[in-house]
């Protein structure tokens, strides 16, 4: 069976974890300091794979630059805004509307930017993925905790900005990084976004990071479980296949983290979650399922 197959679904798995582990790692590091730890491991970690098994340099500066350019969107922008608008006061529920908004933007930024064409039915799949989320979630929406958000104004506004920057990553990947060696451009990516990380943590936190044995466990699994194999499949995933119904897969992660949280916690499984998570389901098919593209008569 070819990765293709399988990829998605080993995406998904692996990049929910993510949501599981921030978890553990807020109570041992503060946020940028934790990113930049796992952005410089990660970096060296790419490199000596690259390294080990001969992976191919970015021929010119101009390759190169993009690649640490695409980096600091898509990974360091992104994650440093999301982890630091739930730590100061978005509710998970309100961030979890957030980040499905991410395939949305993209399926409309991306005949634009990268000149894809939406066929009908993966319009109508992105449309359903958002519904899913909004049922799945809605138990959270309605929760007093939630209902005052005036006080988390600007970290709202860092969360809806982390998305778009993760979005125009995703996008300018797409469009200038198509090919090089995957693995010699996640490493010059993970540059990018220490480029970013790293002064923050340096400007406004205290470097704190705990080293208990839960600490490391996050920071392992955050570099080899998340920024080599997550990241290095989302990467094969928007080479292999339209950028939209790449991000359509995060349509599936709040559910997926929802499983993983009663497993691993005991929370419950709500009916709205579970239908939600139906719908989803429905909506990632419809937007990723393979359509026969018609050749233009004028085509030579």
């Amino acid at each position: 069976m070819s990765l293709d197959r399988f990829a998605p679904a080993v995406f998904v798995l692996l990049w929910s974890t993510g949501w599981v582990v921030a978890k553990y790692a807020a109570l041992h590091s503060e946020p940028f300091t934790f990113l930049s730890i796992r952005y410089a491991l990660s970096a060296l970690a790419f490199l000596a794979f690259c390294v080990a098994t001969g992976a191919q340099w970015p021929k010119s500066r101009a390759t190169a630059l993009r690649a640490v350019y695409s980096g600091f969107f898509l990974h360091g922008f992104y994650l440093a805004g999301l982890w630091w608008a739930i730590a100061n006061g978005v509710p998970a529920g309100i961030s979890g509307i957030i980040a499905a908004l991410q395939p949305l933007l993209t399926a409309m930024a991306a005949p634009f930017l990268v000149g894809e064409r939406l066929q009908q039915a993966q319009k109508l799949g992105l449309v359903f993925g958002f519904i899913g989320i909004a049922i799945a979630i809605s138990p959270k929406l309605l929760d007093p905790a939630t209902a005052d958000l005036t006080h988390a104004a600007l970290p709202l506004a860092i969360n809806l900005i982390a998305m778009g920057a993760v979005t125009y990553g995703t996008l300018y990947q797409k469009k200038h990084l198509q090919s090089g060696d995957l693995r010699s451009i996640a490493t010059l990516q993970y540059v990018g976004a220490l480029i970013l990380t790293l002064p923050l943590s340096l400007i406004f936190e205290h470097q704190q990071f705990d080293g208990t044995p839960q600490a490391f466990a996050a920071l392992i699994w955050s570099v080899f479980g998340l920024s080599m194999g997550g990241v290095g499949l989302l990467l094969y995933l928007i080479r292999r296949g339209q950028v939209s119904r790449a991000a359509s897969l995060i349509y599936l992660m709040p559910p997926a983290v929802a499983f993983e949280a009663f497993i691993a916690f005991g929370e419950p499984l709500t009916v709205p979650l579970i239908l939600g998570t139906v719908i989803v389901v429905v909506g990632v098919y419809l937007t990723n399922r393979k359509v026969v593209e018609r050749r233009k008569a004028a085509e030579a």
